[in-house]
């Protein structure tokens, strides 16, 4: 499923890139456009604050883990504590029915802190990429600026990887928008 929804994602990036050149094309007969590529990924690994968000997001994610295996022991004990009771020929029906109830909000729980866990460090990750991501998109643009770049494609991008190819003699700006950020 998440091929078709990648594949189709890429169909409509591709179509709105077919259709940004196409609008381009006209101004290209009248002035050159000149464009570069960066890896944006190399400039992220190489930010020191990518290890204090690693940082954070693995502890965040230990915090979530821990409280996990909390509710993975209650599980095993409740499954073990229905199976013996379902052996057992002295526990009252009543009985089982409000284990089998527990046990079920607990599947419920343990579901619903799953899928928060996941939403959880998807909002903290984001929230702690934002200003790195400002401060390379304004690199970028600042060297593009500098350079007379008309466009600046990403190399980790799909997308305008496809673009890339087509054009490999595009000067690679990474290392001066690296420089630009005060990194190696």
């Amino acid at each position: 499923m998440s091929v078709i929804i990648k594949t189709k994602k890429k169909s409509i990036m591709l179509k709105k890139l077919l259709i940004l050149f196409i609008a381009i094309a006209p101004m290209a007969a009248i002035a050159q456009v000149n464009i570069a590529v960066v890896n944006t990924q190399e400039i992220v690994m190489a930010a020191p604050e990518f290890a204090n968000i690693q940082r954070q997001v693995a502890e965040r994610e230990a915090e979530l883990q821990a409280t996990w295996q909390t509710l993975q022991t209650e599980y095993n004990n409740m499954m073990r504590e229905l199976e013996a009771m379902s052996m057992s020929e002295t526990a009252s029906e009543t009985v089982r029915q409000d284990s089998i109830d527990r046990f079920l909000q607990l599947q419920q729980r343990m579901q619903t802190f799953s899928q928060n866990s996941q939403a959880e460090l998807g909002q903290l990750l984001q929230t702690l990429f934002m200003p790195l991501h400002r401060r390379i998109t304004e690199a970028i643009s600042a060297v593009r600026r500098e350079g007379g770049y008309t466009f600046v494609f990403d190399l980790d991008n799909e997308a305008s990887s496809i673009i890339v190819d087509m054009c490999d003699s595009a000067p690679n700006i990474t290392q001066a928008v690296k420089t630009r950020m005060g990194l190696r």
